[in-house]
């Protein structure tokens, strides 16, 4: 039901919606449209929206196909953030995704460096993905300072892998943006392809867990997904390679 293509096609108040649905499905269950609507603190409209991306006439119809959803899955782990991490796992669990994988695959064996480049906890990560490519046989460097200068020469032929949250930081932003005006190819992984990192790359892949912040500044946003992209991609990386 919660296909990856379906989640890619929310708007990020649609998303507000889903977070709340598959962290709440059990009173999800016997909410009314505007129960529902007044929750996820959106309107009835975006329900509605909500429902149609996932190919329900209407919120009934959607109540129906969730119930038959749960029943045909196992229960959920009460432990915080399973929830999420499952449905991640699911909606990625399919052909669909697989193809997603295999283009940025061809996209990687086509540039001669790759270039992970990251901020705060996304640059451990970046230096995470640069050693995992190594060690299946495609050197790769990391960049976890947003001001690096970016050359001609560093950019020449190469591939770089964005990684970003939000995918709306400023310095993530204006950095991937000087890769680009050196006509450096932009790989991002991030956790909605509506953000305007996403829309400015060349090819992005996208996870869809909601971001959690300590006091509003503090990310503690789970990177279990970009981890499972980042092996995913070393690994069919590492079958291709001579």
């Amino acid at each position: 039901m919660f296909t990856h293509s379906a989640i890619a096609t929310l708007n990020n108040l649609e998303m507000k919606v889903y977070h709340y649905v598959i962290k709440n499905r059990d009173a999800v269950m016997y909410m009314t449209i505007r129960e529902l609507a007044d929750a996820a603190e959106v309107s009835t409209t975006t329900v509605l929206r909500f429902c149609r991306k996932l190919h329900c006439e209407g919120y009934s119809e959607f109540r129906v196909r969730f119930k038959l959803y749960l029943e045909q899955n196992e229960p959920q782990q009460p432990n915080f953030g399973a929830s999420e991490i499952i449905s991640f796992f699911k909606s990625v669990n399919n052909d669909e995704f697989d193809k997603l994988l295999d283009r940025a695959v061809d996209i990687i064996l086509s540039s001669e460096r790759i270039i992970f480049v990251g901020a705060g906890t996304s640059g451990a990560l970046a230096k995470y993905g640069a050693r995992f490519f190594s060690n299946v046989g495609k050197f790769s460097n990391h960049i976890d300072d947003p001001y690096f200068p970016v050359t001609n020469d560093m950019a020449k032929n190469a591939l770089a892998i964005v990684l970003s949250v939000s995918g709306e930081t400023e310095e993530i932003l204006r950095f991937a943006s000087q890769f680009s005006l050196h006509h450096c190819k932009v790989l991002t992984i991030t956790s909605h392809e509506q953000s305007r990192l996403a829309k400015l790359a060349d090819f992005n892949l996208s996870w869809h867990v909601s971001q959690t912040r300590i006091g509003g500044v503090y990310d503690i946003t789970t990177q279990v997904p970009v981890i499972y992209i980042l092996e995913a991609l070393g690994r069919k990386l590492a079958k291709k390679l001579p």
